[in-house]
């Protein structure tokens, strides 16, 4: 597999794994996400790269329709937002 096709299936992957917790199998209630967001972003290495403001970010705007739970084009966007900002810390403001 490709680095981009690993990436992607490791995205519906976590996503699955922490939307398992409880009967909604196609959500992530607010415990499953703080506790995806606890588990998956840990590492010093990757906080070094993405900024606390850019995790903010992405948590303000996850849940888009306001129900209290995240479904999967919500999780998406929020990870798409984290890489954004990954990017942004890699290569400066200016990296755009």
């Amino acid at each position: 597999m490709s680095k981009l096709e690993t990436a992607i299936v490791a995205i519906v992957e976590v996503f699955e794994e922490y939307a398992g917790a409880d009967d909604n199998k196609k959500k992530l209630s607010n415990a499953e996400l703080k506790t995806l967001i606890q588990g998956q972003l840990s590492s010093p290495g990757f906080k070094e790269k993405i900024g606390q403001e850019d995790i903010k970010e992405a948590l303000e705007k996850i849940d888009k329709n306001h129900d209290g739970q995240v479904n999967f084009g919500e999780f998406s966007q929020c990870v798409s937002l984290l890489a954004k900002g990954y990017f942004k810390k890699k290569h400066g403001k200016e990296g755009k």
